[in-house]
């Protein structure tokens, strides 16, 4: 590749190699062509619009109006994902600004446009839908949306009712947009001292490095800057959260729904055992997280910890600068137990600019990927060249195989796969590719690493999203039984489940309570615990790849075909994992259980721990 370190974030998106960037030809060859695909999103949401009134007609203009639909989302992603893209690649470029606006508009309009369909189809008669099915072949590919829509007549209101709550989207997710420009645009954090005795600002962009310096005050002072700002914005946004909760239990009133977690878990056939295992589960082996944290405490030489400190690594990341090639091959090597056709599959989308790799002036930060039903998956990178960027490569090339995937054997009706599920691909990959690399390695101290950094993995995705989850469940309770949710009991109650997770060696103070109020994700309710159940199910899915070979690879590449065309628990039950039980929660944290044993062992051998009597 042509970029190197010192170019890093200081190249105009012009001067960038194509080769370094992704290819949106594919998508749209120009913007000519985005605007023809903007004609005939229209055109096709008017043509089905004219259907309004005559969906249970007859079998053939429910299919047509089936069709219709799905040709009107497949033009509108693809619509959407080039302005968006191009607007991610550069968001300073104002007419990329524009355009990602003008898809948002019409994506918005589009889904108002569309939102007769499923009350209409709840008010046929019983069975009219069912009878059309088995008349039509046609209907066929269609079965399982429909079981879906069916599933919810009992929650899908009259057609007007629908039609009004789908314009007042906007109003409801005004407390997600007000949280995010304090957030993202107004909140400041003062100043801190950096680790040469520098004053320096303080932003959510360097706080991640300084709360992972091996200075402890510097860590600790960023840890309180951070929180410090938003306890002084403790009641505006606990206001703020409020009325986000209340939407969500507004919502569920509003249709007939037991409470807000059976809204949000209902649709999706999800029952909430699902939910109330995971958090018994994790909750019994909260003891594992006790041991690592003490292990945390012990290696740092600390008589006492603060939730900063558990962030600096204990295992120095090894300082090995990787080529972004030797990456490619790395993760290449490390899928091999996902079969031959996986890997090369995954090669040609290498080396067909699938992936935007290095950072550029005005360029979004992190990491994703986008699928594009129809054309293939684009990832979006931010390369530094450390071991973590290898990791981020794995992940998102996950997501991207498990959209490819499902694009090559799914219409568009199937083409999108739930949040329950969306976690499992990337997660296997890690997983996969940790195994792989320690296998090569001699190295004690890049073992060490790996596994501190599986470790940390399961910690902040089942541990601390389980934590998050409890949280959820206890806010939206509290206003469904008609109790006020303040600043001061959401930093009470965030600061007793800190307590109880973290354990006896972590101090909890006010800086750890107000946590809650700087988490995003709580504003889109009952999200995070899908991150907690993805991770177990991909553990238990990576065992058994790796443990039985092909019977195995069989089922998962299945499971990475299905998209959407089954229920999320009856595809992870079909590919070995059956989430109605605890047991691949538990075996995720019998995972968490066996390499904090080999930490252990390894420290031990390297003299950084004491051998235990």
């Amino acid at each position: 590749m042509t970029a190197t370190a010192v170019d890093f974030g200081t190249r105009a998106r012009g001067d960038v190699p194509p080769e370094d960037t992704w290819d949106l030809t594919a998508i749209f060859p120009d913007r000519e062509a985005w605007e023809a695909g903007i004609n005939d999103v229209e055109a096709a949401a008017a043509q089905l619009g004219e259907l309004r009134g005559t969906l249970g007609d007859s079998a053939e203009t429910l299919l047509q109006a089936l069709d219709l639909e799905e040709e009107t989302g497949a033009q509108l992603i693809k619509v959407y994902a080039w302005a968006a893209l191009k607007k991610d690649q550069d968001t300073a470029d104002s007419q990329s600004q524009a355009d990602s606006d003008r898809a948002t508009r019409l994506y918005v309009e589009t889904s108002s446009k569309l939102a007769f369909i499923e009350p209409e189809l709840l008010s046929l008669p019983e069975g009219a839908i069912e009878g059309y099915v088995a008349q039509h072949a046609g209907l066929a590919k269609y079965r399982h949306a429909l079981d879906t829509i069916l599933r919810q007549r009992d929650h899908v209101l009259d057609t007007e009712t629908e039609t009004l709550l789908a314009s007042a989207g906007e109003i409801f997710g005004a407390p997600s947009t007000i949280f995010g420009m304090l957030n993202d645009a107004d909140m400041e954090y003062g100043e801190i001292e950096n680790e040469a005795g520098e004053k320096v600002t303080l932003t959510k962009a360097n706080y991640q490095r300084f709360i992972e310096s091996r200075n402890r005050d510097v860590r600790k002072a960023a840890f309180a800057a951070m929180h410090t700002a938003y306890e002084h914005q403790r009641n505006t946004i606990a206001a703020t959260y409020s009325s986000s909760v209340k939407g969500d239990v507004f919502m569920a009133k509003t249709r007939s729904y037991e409470s807000a977690l059976d809204a949000a878990l209902k649709p999706k056939n999800i029952p909430e055992s699902v939910y109330d295992a995971l958090v018994e589960t994790v909750n019994a082996h909260l003891p594992l997280l006790h041991r690592y944290i003490a292990l945390r405490k012990q290696v740092l030489g600390l008589d006492d910890l603060g939730v900063y400190d558990l962030y600096v690594p204990i295992v120095p990341e090894v300082e090995h600068e990787y080529g972004y090639a030797d990456a490619l091959d790395a993760v290449l090597a490390g899928l091999g137990p996902l079969g031959e056709d996986y890997v090369r599959d995954l090669g040609t989308g290498f080396d067909s600019r699938w992936i935007d790799v290095y950072e550029n002036k005005g360029k979004r930060s992190g990491a994703y990927s986008f699928g594009v039903h129809g054309v293939h998956p684009f990832i979006l990178l931010n390369w530094s060249s450390k071991l973590r960027d290898v990791f981020t490569l794995a992940h998102e090339a996950g997501h991207a195989m498990h959209s490819f995937y499902t694009s090559r054997n799914q219409p568009y009706v199937y083409s999108n796969y739930t949040i329950f599920v969306a976690e499992v691909a990337s997660t296997v990959n890690e997983i996969l590719l940790t195994e792989k690399l320690r296998n090569d390695t001699d190295d004690p101290k890049l073992d060490m690493y790996l596994v501190n950094h599986a470790l940390e993995d399961l910690r902040g995705t089942l541990y601390r999203q389980t934590m998050f989850a409890e949280f959820e469940r206890w806010s939206h309770a509290q206003v469904e039984a008609g109790a006020a949710l303040t600043a001061d009991a959401l930093s009470a109650q965030y600061a007793e489940l800190a307590r109880r997770y973290y354990g006896p060696d972590v101090e909890v103070d006010e800086n750890v309570a107000i946590e809650w109020a700087r988490i995003p994700h709580f504003y889109r309710a009952f999200y995070v615990y899908q991150y907690a159940t993805g991770i177990s199910a991909a553990a238990a899915l990576a065992k058994q790849i790796l443990e039985e070979g092909e019977p195995a690879r069989q089922r998962y590449r299945q499971f990475l075909a299905g998209g959407s065309s089954q229920d999320s628990l009856d595809l992870l039950r079909d590919a070995g994992v059956d989430m109605t039980s605890p047991e691949p929660v538990t075996q995720a944290l019998e995972l968490f259980g066996s390499w904090l044993d080999e930490l252990e062992a390894l420290m031990t051998a390297e003299g950084l721990l004491e051998a235990s009597e």
